[in-house]
C-alpha cells in the first residue's frame, strides 16, 4: 500500500522519500529499520528533544541514497551446504560459517541430505562445499540433493548467486566430479558464479582459504549497495587447519610411540594384518568410535634409493621440503615429504615439459586420456624415470612438481573410554607385483616392516560425524565389516561394552579363512559370552567350494534382519566400496521387499530414508 499525506503522519516530501525506499529495502533491512525506529522512540522517552529531527535525518539520508543512480543491494542471508563423507567438507563449512557470520552475515548452515531443497528457490547466496566419493559419486549425505538437482523437479534459478568448493584426489579418474556436477547445474538452472570453482586435492588448506576469501568478497561486494556492508576478515591455510579441541592437527601432527605391532593373522596365512597400539600420552587427543586416524607413513628406503639412482642424481643434493623454505637432502625428501607411488595427470603433464622425451610429450597431449589412463595404472615415479629418459630437470625442478606426501586414515579399533591415551588401528599389509616389479602400500608396509615398540609416528585424529553410534544406547544395531572393515566395530563395542549399554547388536563379518583370518576372534566371542554381542554371523569365502561373502549371510537371515530394521536398527558398513558395499546396499533393498512385501522401489526408498534419519551409515572407501 502506498502512503499518502492523507493515511500517515508524514509530509508530502517525506511520504515521497518513503514510497520510494521502502520498496527497495530486503527483509533483513526492514528488520533493521523498524528496530532503528524503536530505539529512536526509546532514546526520546529520556531525552528532553524531539525524535522527529532524527527521523528527518534519516529520511534525508535515503533521500541522498535515492537521488542516485540505484545499485540492487545483495542479501546478507548465506546458505551454506555441505557433502561429507569423512567429515573434510563439513569442518570447512564450519569455519566458512563462523566466518560469515563474525562478518555481520546471517548464515544457515546444513548438510545437504538435511536442506528441503524445494526451499532453494528462495535462498540468493549459495556456497556448496562437496567431496567426490568412490569413482566420481556424491557422498552418502549429498545423494538426494544431487539426484533432486537434476531431477525435473529442479526450480529456476535466476536469482541465485553460487560458489562451490570442490575437495577430492588427484589420484582418481573423476577427480572433484562432484563439485563439478554442482557447479555446472546450478548454472544452467539460472544461477550466476560469485566466484569460480575452486577444485582442491587432498592438501586443501591454501585453496580452501583462498576461496573463502574470494567468497567473501563477492559477499560484500553484493551488499555495496547497502549502507551498512559488513567487512570480512581474511583467512590463511593456518587458519583452515586450525584444530579446535587440541594442539595437534593434519598440519601438525602428534608423534606417538608405538605401543604395540601385532601380526592378527594365524600361521599360513596368505594376509598379514598388522593390530598397532599407538600411545597418545600427553597430546590431550581425544576420539569417538567411528571416527579416523590420519597416520603420516615414510616412503619405502628401496624405491627411494632406485628412483634417486635411475635419475642420476646424489641422495645429499639439498631440495626443498615444502613453500615455506625448509629443505634437506633430495633422499630425505623422497622418504618423508613427497609422493612417489602414484602417478597422476595433473603430474605427467608438467613431467612432460621438464622432458627432452617425445614419448612422454606425445602422452601428456590432448586427445590421449585414455593412453594416459592405461599408463597411469599400477606404475609409480620410478617407472616414470626409466620409462622416458633422458630428463631436463633438476632436483629442486623434479621435487616443484610433486606433491605431499598425504597421511592415509584408518577407522580407529578401540574406545577412547576403554582405552584412556591409547589409539589402535587395524592395517592390512599390501604386496603384489606389476609391470614386472613388485609393488607396495606406502603405510601398510612402513607398519609391518619398519614400525617396532618405542618408535614414533605422526599422527592426527579426524573426526567423523557421518558415521556414530545411535544416541540411545537402547538402539539395536546391525554392523558389516568382512576383512579390515571390522575395526571400527571393535570400537563400537568396546564403547557399548564400558558403557554398559543395553541396546542389542549384530555382527556381520567375513574373511578368507575360519582358522587363519578371523580378526580379532577372541574379541568377539568373550563379547557374545558376556552378552555385550547379541549375534555374530561369520562369511569365509575360501572354506567352502561355492565362495560364500557377508551379502549372502545377509540374505540368509533376512527375516530376523527385517524385524531388527522394523524395531528401529541403525545399519553401517565398513570397508571395501567398489564391490562389497555395493553388494550389501543391493542385499540389503532385497531382504526390504521381500519380507516387507513391497516393491523394489518401495524397498530402495525405505533404505534412502534410513539413510536420510542416520539410521544407514557407510564408512568405505
Amino acid at each position: 500500500m502506498q502512503l499518502q499525506v492523507t493515511n500517515s503522519p508524514f509530509n508530502q516530501e517525506q511520504v515521497e522519500l518513503l514510497n520510494r525506499l521502502l520498496p527497495t529495502l530486503t527483509e533483513s533491512q526492514h528488520i533493521w529499520l523498524c528496530g532503528y525506529l524503536s530505539a529512536v522512540q526509546s532514546t526520546a522517552a529520556f531525552a528532553p528533544m524531539s525524535a522527529e529531527p532524527q527521523l528527518s535525518a534519516a529520511l534525508a539520508v535515503a533521500g541522498e541514497a535515492l537521488s542516485a543512480p540505484v545499485q540492487p543491494a545483495g542479501s546478507r542471508e548465506v546458505t551454506i551446504l555441505f557433502g561429507s563423507q569423512t567429515g573434510n567438507s563439513q569442518r570447512l563449512s564450519g569455519k566458512l560459517a563462523s566466518l560469515l557470520t563474525d562478518s555481520g552475515f546471517q548464515v544457515t548452515l546444513s548438510a545437504m541430505n538435511k536442506f528441503k531443497p524445494n526451499g532453494l528457490k528462495k535462498v540468493e547466496n549459495l556456497l556448496i562445499i562437496a567431496s567426490t566419493h568412490g569413482e566420481g559419486e556424491p557422498p552418502d549425505n549429498a545423494i538426494s540433493f544431487h539426484e533432486f538437482l537434476y531431477s525435473k523437479r529442479a526450480p529456476q534459478l535466476d536469482e541465485l548467486y553460487f560458489s562451490v568448493l570442490s575437495l577430492g584426489d588427484t589420484s582418481y579418474e573423476f577427480f572433484c566430479q562432484t563439485g563439478k556436477d554442482f557447479d555446472v547445474r546450478l548454472e544452467e538452472l539460472g544461477g550466476k558464479r560469485l566466484t569460480p570453482r575452486m577444485d582442491c586435492d587432498l592438501d586443501y588448506d591454501e585453496p580452501a582459504a583462498e576461496w573463502f576469501n574470494q567468497v567473501a568478497a563477492a559477499l560484500s561486494e553484493r551488499l555495496n549497495g547497502s549502507t551498512a556492508a559488513p567487512q570480512t576478515a581474511a583467512v590463511s591455510a593456518a587458519g583452515i587447519a586450525t584444530a579446535t579441541e587440541s594442539e595437534y592437527s593434519r598440519t601438525n601432527p602428534f608423534h606417538a610411540e608405538v605401543l604395540a605391532n601385532i601380526n592378527l593373522n594365524g600361521r599360513g596365512s596368505d594376509r598379514e594384518t598388522r593390530h598397532l597400539e599407538l600411545s597418545l600420552d600427553g597430546s590431550s587427543l581425544q576420539y569417538e568410535p567411528g571416527d579416523c586416524l590420519g597416520l603420516f607413513p615414510e616412503n619405502h628406503p628401496r624405491l627411494v634409493d632406485e628412483l634417486i639412482q635411475a635419475l642420476g642424481w646424489s641422495a645429499d643434493e639439498k631440495v626443498p621440503f615444502n613453500k615455506k623454505g625448509e629443505e634437506g637432502s633430495l633422499r630425505e625428501a623422497l622418504l618423508k615429504h613427497y609422493e612417489i607411488t602414484v602417478l597422476t595427470k595433473p603430474l605427467l603433464e608438467q613431467a612432460a615439459k621438464l622432458s627432452a622425451n617425445s614419448g612422454l610429450q606425445e602422452l601428456a597431449a590432448p586427445g590421449k586420456e585414455k593412453e594416459l589412463k592405461d599408463y597411469i595404472n599400477g606404475r609409480d615415479l620410478l617407472d616414470l624415470a626409466q620409462d622416458f629418459a633422458p630428463w631436463n630437470w633438476t632436483p629442486a625442478a623434479f621435487v616443484g612438481i610433486l606433491r605431499k606426501l598425504p597421511a592415509r586414515l584408518y577407522s580407529i579399533a578401540s574406545s577412547f573410554q576403554a582405552n584412556p591415551d591409547e589409539v589402535h588401528l587395524t592395517i592390512r599389509a599390501v604386496r603384489y607385483e606389476a609391470n614386472g616389479r613388485e609393488r607396495y602400500g606406502v603405510c601398510s608396509i612402513h607398519t609391518a616392516e619398519r614400525l617396532e615398540p618405542g618408535d614414533t609416528v605422526p599422527i592426527y585424529i579426524q573426526n567423523n560425524p557421518n558415521f556414530k553410534l545411535p544416541t540411545s544406547a537402547e538402539t539395536p544395531i546391525i554392523m558389516i565389516g568382512p576383512g579390515t572393515g571390522v575395526a571400527p566395530f571393535r570400537a563400537f563395542m568396546e564403547e557399548r561394552e564400558e558403557s554398559g549399554a543395553e541396546g542389542k547388536s549384530w555382527l556381520f563379518y567375513g574373511d578368507r579363512h575360519f582358522v587363519t583370518d578371523f580378526l580379532y576372534q577372541t574379541d568377539w566371542q568373550r563379547m557374545l559370552k558376556d552378552g555385550v554381542l547379541t549375534k555374530l554371523d561369520v562369511a569365509f569365502s575360501r572354506d567352502s567350494e561355492e565362495k560364500v561373502y557377508v551379502q549372502h549371510r545377509i540374505l540368509e537371515q533376512a527375516a530376523e534382519l527385517y524385524e531388527w530394521l522394523q524395531a528401529g536398527a541403525h545399519v553401517y558398513v565398513c570397508g571395501d566400496e567398489k564391490h562389497m558395499a555395493h553388494d550389501v546396499h543391493s542385499a540389503l533393498i532385497t531382504v526390504i521387499e521381500q519380507e516387507g512385501g513391497i516393491s523394489r522401489e518401495k524397498a530402495e526408498a525405505y533404505l534412502a530414508d534410513m539413510q536420510q534419519q542416520q539410521r544407514y551409515q557407510r564408512d568405505v572407501y
